[in-house]
């Protein structure tokens, strides 16, 4: 998960855990920006959650595009 311990590395972090009215979320922010936000599918794995967010990170960085399924809906980017 190169993106998360880089992400981690410069100062940024991630979070998991409830956010309601989801029972699990991950997210991943650096020092400005909120780059991913995503809710863990049913029976989905927290690793596999984990590696989506990794994608999510990348796509962010490269892309521009800031995926939020927390407000947005079920994206079909990870």
């Amino acid at each position: 998960m190169k993106n998360i311990e880089a992400l981690i590395a410069d100062g940024g972090d991630i979070t998991l855990g409830a956010l309601a009215p989801f029972d699990c979320a991950a997210t991943a922010a650096d020092g400005s920006n909120c780059l991913a936000m995503l809710v863990r599918r049913e029976g989905e794995t927290l690793g596999a959650l984990l590696k989506r967010l990794d994608k999510a990170i990348g796509i962010a960085w490269s892309d521009d595009v800031f995926i939020d399924e927390v407000n947005g809906g079920r994206s079909t980017l990870v």
